[in-house]
């Protein structure tokens, strides 16, 4: 999906528990290290192929993360930004994004 902005994440690895995978995966796209997290909500993403038949079925665990360290993107991200609440929604948003931020800086958890 190259062009979109979305929130860091990816496959867990075999064997590998979902805190380990959050921290992998967010110090593999961005640089930073996760100190803590908080579980913020389950979000699901189906993704047709060109046919309209089910090609994926993405479901994806939100955290809150308290991070250190310098952002910078991972060689699977073309960029690595730090967005405003007010400029989120000028962002072209993978599906789904936009309404976990929202809710994230509002504190409220689905």
């Amino acid at each position: 999906m190259k062009g979109w902005w979305s929130l860091p994440g990816g496959a867990l690895e075999t064997g590998e528990w979902l805190a380990e995978g959050v921290r992998r995966e967010v110090l593999e796209e961005t640089g930073l290290h996760v100190v803590s997290m908080e579980f913020f909500t389950v979000f699901e993403r189906l993704m047709p192929d060109a046919n309209g038949k089910m090609e994926y079925h993405y479901v994806l665990h939100d955290y809150i993360c308290k991070v250190r360290g310098e952002a910078r993107p991972g060689s699977d991200v073309s960029a690595v930004e730090w967005v405003r609440e007010q400029d989120v929604k000028n962002y072209r948003l993978t599906e789904g994004t936009l309404e976990v931020i929202v809710r994230a800086f509002r504190g409220k958890k689905k």
